[in-house]
């Protein structure tokens, strides 16, 4: 335990130490504060006002751009550490794949969650001093989601830094899965949809288990529980399944595919030649 622990906090410090932190840290920070800039918190759409349209804007953006970090900033963890020689380093002392692997993970979920959920944080401070309520229920729903989102694609991204040797190939690989499951994905099904060559019911079947897919229904969801915006879709949805369980399974089951992946990985990176 000491040595995972030991692992998780370098591969932390060496995040922090890194560009695409700050990066990482201002670009949602900054998120927070031009949403107050723009006077976000003073308009109402569909009854959601002051912090809770703040979180509602906040949450629909970091679908898009959350992901995308995630992959792009942790798709070369391990590839990195064997094309620099730091993997062939670090297994000279006495640690195991086990802890190395798994430390890794832990340190680099805490970098990529918790500037996102302190931003959270920093609106609902700045909402207290200017005198706005706290939907304390979307806030910590949103946060499950935001938590969940960031271990799916934190497990995909650590499976690929793990199957993949090289750097420059596991960055490629990380965008294409991004692309693939934020519009490939919608356009294949829609086709299949208009061409009748699937049911329906299958269809939106597989297009839930996308974790973005899923995520971004879930928080739709929050604030608009008919789902109008989604159209006949909908229908389906809320026919077989109920709100408060459309929420669970959207925060629990991209945790289970993350841990999914990350397991994956961590089989073949054990079995693999590791320099």
């Amino acid at each position: 335990m000491q040595n995972l622990m030991l692992i998780a906090y370098l591969d932390l410090k060496e995040s922090i130490r890194a560009k695409w932190f700050l990066v990482y840290s201002v670009v949602f920070g900054g998120l927070i504060a031009l949403f107050f800039i723009a006077g976000v918190t003073e308009s109402q759409v569909m009854g959601f006002s002051g912090l809770s349209r703040l979180l509602l804007m906040y949450i629909q953006v970091t679908i898009v751009i959350l992901p995308i970090f995630i992959l792009i900033t942790t798709v070369r963890s391990i590839s990195g550490d064997r094309d620099n020689h730091i993997l062939e380093y670090m297994l000279s002392f006495p640690i195991s794949l086990k802890q190395y692997y798994w430390g890794k993970i832990i340190g680099r979920f805490a970098t990529v969650f918790l500037p996102v959920f302190f931003a959270m944080i920093i609106a609902l401070i700045i909402g207290v001093f200017k005198g706005a309520s706290i939907p304390w229920g979307i806030f910590f729903l949103y946060s499950g989601l935001l938590f969940s989102l960031s271990l799916a694609f934190l497990g995909i991204a650590f499976f690929i830094s793990s199957v993949v040797k090289s750097s420059e190939v596991a960055l490629g690989l990380s965008f294409f899965v991004w692309i693939f499951l934020l519009a490939f994905i919608d356009i294949a099904l829609i086709s299949l949809m208009m061409q009748n060559r699937l049911s329906e019911e299958l269809i939106i079947g597989i297009s839930l288990l996308n974790p973005m897919e899923i995520f971004r229904v879930a928080a739709i969801s929050l604030f608009d529980p008919e789902l109008t915006v989604m159209g006949p879709v909908a229908y389906y949805i809320l026919d077989n399944v109920k709100q408060s369980l459309l929420v669970l399974f959207s925060i629990f089951y991209p945790i289970l595919l993350g841990l999914a992946f990350a397991w994956f990985g961590f089989s073949i990176f054990k079995k693999t030649d590791l320099v």
